[in-house]
């Protein structure tokens, strides 16, 4: 069997993309798992290895097809004037940034690579005729799928938390939320637990949206009128799930351990506690689509940038669930 071959785009180059990328191949033992092909610029990456005083060289190819499987690659998507300017946000790096998902995309789609991890963009930078979208996850959704086919999903090796509304503003949150499209992301959260992370049987537990899960309709009736009923859907069709449960003391007392997939109405909801318990190795998996992505859980961290103290544990993580959940697909 051939190795996995994992794409991986370098995002801002002003961020500290670059330096999570690099001190992850660092270790050569990555090699035995899968083929490295980071979608990038050379001179970019050439410069933060010596900024950041790093060892290894990234073998460059043209085509992913030509990869070598002793080595970490990598593919040119980027003018060669390309000029880093460490912690800023500069119209350049957002152009690169979509080069290079541009084209790992592209390959991802005709089979040359089975996965890609994607370093963190500017969300701001980014945006053009060609990417006006609030994330990767919405981006990889219209090219993979349609819309509300992606899930937003972050988890580690104890946390596994999803989100109903993604990058929306809260003040549309409520209104965005309907039972037939809670039903579907817990359907997509029970079918992701067992097809990329092999439970058999996951338990799920599903959040309120206000304070106390609305004390019985007393602070809302949100929980009433539309998640309970898609609750009780869920149930129906022999999925596990418990809820709406109050998020404050669900994640105060622990009882998030007792799940295997939490489902949050909202993105702060979900990703604030999950970034508290899990910010040096939780991965962003978009799950609902026939592709594999992954992510660190964190930004571009442009304050971070070039001062060789960013933790690479995340990106990391990142890279070696993209390997598993492609695994546990075949």
């Amino acid at each position: 069997m051939e190795k996995i071959k994992i794409g991986i785009t370098h995002g801002d180059i002003n961020g500290i993309g670059y330096e999570v990328i690099l001190k992850t191949l660092e270790d050569n033992r990555i090699l035995d798992c899968c083929v490295p092909i980071v979608y990038g610029s050379p001179k970019a990456a050439a410069y933060h290895r010596k900024q950041l005083e790093l060892n290894g060289n990234l073998n460059l190819i043209s085509d992913a097809n030509d990869a070598s499987d002793k080595r970490s690659n990598i593919i040119n998507c980027c003018d060669s004037e390309l000029k880093v300017d460490l912690g800023q946000s500069t119209e350049m790096a957002g152009t690169a940034a979509f080069e290079a998902l541009e084209r790992a995309t592209l390959d991802l789609k005709e089979g040359k690579i089975d996965a890609i991890v994607t370093a963190p963009i500017n969300k701001q930078n980014i945006q053009s005729d060609s990417f006006h979208f609030p994330g990767h996850t919405e981006y990889l959704e219209q090219i993979f799928g349609k819309k509300g086919d992606a899930l937003m999903l972050l988890a580690n090796d104890k946390l596994r938390v999803a989100v109903v509304t993604g990058h929306i503003p809260l003040s549309k949150v409520a209104s965005s939320l309907t039972t037939e499209g809670i039903l579907k992301k817990i359907r997509q959260l029970n079918h992701s637990l067992k097809t990329d992370f092999g439970i058999r049987k996951p338990r799920i537990a599903v959040l309120g949206l206000n304070p106390h899960a609305g004390d019985n309709g007393v602070i809302g009736e949100e929980e009433k009128t539309i998640i309970r009923p898609a609750i009780q859907s869920a149930l129906n069709e022999g999925i596990v799930c418990i809820g709406p449960l109050p998020a404050d003391g669900f994640f105060g007392s622990d009882n998030y351990l007792k799940y295997d997939g939490i489902l949050a109405m909202y993105h702060d909801q979900g990703l604030i506690p999950f970034k508290t318990l899990a910010m040096t190795n939780g991965v962003n998996f978009t799950a609902g689509l026939p592709i594999v992505r992954t992510s660190p859980d964190h930004g571009t961290a442009y304050d971070k940038a070039g001062q060789n103290i960013a933790d690479e544990s995340s990106f990391r993580a990142a890279l070696f669930m993209a390997i598993d959940i492609v695994k546990n697909r075949l």
